[in-house]
C-alpha cells in the first residue's frame, strides 16, 4: 500500500491530481487509506480519472495485487455535469451518497446525530459482551 501511496503522492506533487480541501486554502487530501480500504478524491474530470486507473494499473503490475473493480464504487458529490463520462472509464458500482465508509456514513450532515447510531450500537454489543465475559469470570 506505500507505493500506492507513494504513485498517489507523486501525482500530487506534480499537480496532475488535485484532491480536495475542507477548508478554503487548506492542505488538499487526494487519497484516505485504512488496511486495503482505499479512497480516492479526484475532480469529475475524464484527464484525473484516467490518472487514477493508470495510478492503480501501475499498482497492479508492480505489486501483482488485483483491484477488486466488483467492490469498487464511484460516488459524484455534488452536480457533476459530466458524471456519466467519467463513470465511463471505470468498471465498477455507480453509487449515490449518503454511503458507509469504515462504520459511519458519508454524506450525511455532520450535525445529524443518526451517523453515530451504528457505530453506538456496535460499542454496546462489544461492552455487553465483554461484560459477560468477564463477569462470568468473578
Amino acid at each position: 500500500m506505500e507505493i500506492l501511496t507513494f504513485f498517489c503522492k507523486k501525482a500530487a506533487e506534480s499537480g496532475d491530481w488535485e484532491g480536495f480541501s475542507m477548508v478554503s486554502g487548506g492542505e488538499k487530501v487526494n487519497i484516505l487509506q485504512f488496511a486495503d480500504d482505499t479512497v480516492c478524491f479526484v475532480d469529475a474530470s475524464p484527464s484525473q480519472v484516467e490518472l487514477i486507473l493508470g495510478i492503480l494499473s501501475w499498482f497492479e503490475v508492480i505489486i501483482g495485487l488485483k483491484v477488486n473493480w466488483n467492490k469498487s464504487q464511484i460516488i459524484p458529490v455534488g452536480l457533476v455535469s459530466n458524471f456519466a463520462k467519467c463513470a465511463g472509464f471505470l468498471t465498477c458500482q455507480i453509487e449515490t451518497l449518503p454511503v458507509k465508509y469504515l462504520g459511519p456514513s458519508l454524506g450525511v450532515s455532520s450535525g445529524s446525530s443518526a451517523i453515530w447510531d451504528p457505530v453506538i450500537e456496535r460499542l454496546e454489543r462489544k461492552l455487553a459482551s465483554w461484560k459477560a465475559k468477564y463477569l462470568s469470570l468473578l
